[in-house]
């Protein structure tokens, strides 16, 4: 097999060095990574805020070929998480596919020579016979529409993108939502800040974090005993997975619901405050968050919980929305990313000229959340419907990489110049996948960034994630356009703009 297909991957994170590692095993050489940032890490790199940590334990959330026995606590930090992907890049030698400061800014499909262009900032293209988006749905941060945003003279950030040269110590600071790097960063900040406002428009529900170090004699027998490592991630794995049936059955998830008041009534002793924090929706329906240090920071002298939200801004501060203006030197947007609209990257033009835009203007849909009619030979990894509410996208990551690559195998083996989902099977699926999704708790009592602004869920995956893997184990070409004709595609066509100095 001649293994010489062009193969351009987007971004550097666990999809893209996921896929690259699979890419390097199977033979496959002529594959490039391209990364916007100055380094591998895709979100843990970008994400550096006081307190960013994830919230699935580590031992789960990181590849099953390079399970790492040296973890420090059951969450990684954001520190750490990035260690761990720089260590992956380098272990399988992909720094001499790894271009950075490479931001795309355009893909075009040729339908006669069945390749992909692909633009880039500085004016580089290439070309490409597969393109695979390993960009991820939480890469685009979401700032929220306020009036008078614009007026606002101090200093504004959003949390994914921190100023690390602002000193918040003694600064009046507005944090602008109550998500799940919002309940990461107040506790680190309110010690710091003179004063802190917190605008909440909806209440998460929190349950405590079973987070704590990893004690020196466990890392010694998952070093030397790899089997009980692979126990524990099967039994962390298990347990997650369980909670599907709440999520899928919403009159399962009550005891949750009982066992985050007990939590919250246990942490909060004001009545007041604790009426503040307590939903009026089905625990679920948005994401459940996991924090010990939150309810206690909103308790200290210096915080202020704001109710319904931010109603506006102004040149030196915010307006809640009883009308009352607060001063704020520093303004945090805690105000999440654009995840249900749209994943798309960046413009991406498929058969005919057919925008990815166009193309999701009801929504995004997939087949598989990995493949779209129209755009013949583009793969998306973390694409619509493959979110979790429960579990490891990791693990969901490589049930896609499996997916692709067992595509690329048989392009490769048949000279395939192009596969294409058909139009009929990716319409059969996404009807069936709504379906489900209609039956869960996602689609109860409330508004959340899994939906679109019509209510449709283009976000999650509505069932077990061993599910999914079963779907994913093997392409199956009967359900796609088969093209045959592959010649490989020539890599830079049209080298960067020289930068004058």
């Amino acid at each position: 097999m001649a293994r010489d297909m062009q193969i351009a991957i987007i971004g550097a994170g666990f999809a893209g060095l996921g896929m690259g590692v699979r890419l390097k095993q199977a033979g496959f050489e002529n594959f490039t990574i391209y990364e916007k940032e100055d380094g591998v890490g895709g979100t843990w790199r970008v994400n550096t805020y006081p307190g960013a940590a994830c919230d699935v334990q580590s031992h789960l959330y990181s590849f099953s070929f390079e399970q790492n026995p040296d973890w420090s606590r059951m969450f990684g930090t954001q520190q750490e998480i990035l260690d761990y992907l720089e260590h992956v890049a380098d272990k399988f030698q992909l720094r001499p596919h790894l271009r950075c400061h490479r931001e795309a800014v355009g893909a075009e499909y040729d339908e006669r020579q069945g390749i992909w262009r692909i633009s880039f900032s500085d004016g580089e293209v290439v070309e490409a016979n597969v393109v695979v988006s390993g960009a991820g749905g939480l890469s685009r941060p979401a700032l929220p529409n306020i009036p008078g945003i614009d007026d606002y003279e101090g200093t504004m950030f959003h949390s994914a993108r921190w100023r690390h040269d602002v000193d918040l110590t003694g600064k009046r600071v507005a944090v602008i939502g109550t998500g799940a790097s919002a309940i990461q960063i107040v506790p680190q900040i309110a010690p710091l800040v003179g004063k802190l406002d917190l605008y909440q428009r909806t209440p998460p529900w929190i349950l405590p974090k079973p987070d704590r170090p990893v004690r020196d004699w466990e890392k010694l027998l998952y070093r030397h005993a790899p089997g009980a490592l692979t126990a524990q991630r099967l039994r962390l794995y298990s347990t997650l997975e369980l909670r599907v049936l709440g999520f899928t059955h919403p009159q399962v998830m009550k005891p949750f619901e009982l066992a985050a008041k007990r939590f919250l009534k246990s942490q909060v002793p004001d009545p007041e405050l604790r009426k503040k924090l307590t939903p009026n929706y089905t625990i679920g329906c948005k994401r459940i968050l996991l924090a010990n240090d939150y309810y206690p920071a909103l308790m200290r002298d210096n915080v202020e919980l704001i109710s319904g939200g931010a109603a506006a801004l102004t040149a030196g501060g915010v307006v809640d929305k009883q009308g009352v203006e607060r001063p704020a030197d520093v303004v945090v947007m805690c105000t999440g990313f654009y995840a249900a609209e749209n994943v798309a990257p960046f413009p991406i033009l498929g058969r005919g000229g057919r925008s990815l835009d166009d193309a999701w203007r009801d929504g995004p849909e997939a087949y598989l959340g990995t493949t779209v009619h129209g755009f013949p030979n583009a793969f998306l990894i973390v694409g619509p419907n493959t979110g979790l509410g429960h579990s490891s996208m990791v693990y969901m990551i490589e049930s896609q990489i499996n997916y692709i690559m067992s595509a690329l195998k048989q392009m490769d083996l048949f000279r395939l110049k192009s596969v294409e989902v058909r139009e009929d099977v990716q319409h059969r699926y996404n009807e069936r996948l709504q379906k489900r999704l209609a039956r869960t708790v996602w689609n109860t009592d409330c508004a959340s960034w899994y939906k679109t602004a019509s209510g449709k869920n283009t976000t999650l995956w509505p069932s077990f994630t061993f599910a999914y893997r079963a779907r994913t184990r093997l392409f199956q070409p009967w359900n796609y356009h088969l093209e045959p004709g592959l010649q490989p595609a020539r890599g830079t066509v049209q080298p960067p703009r020289l930068e004058v100095v």
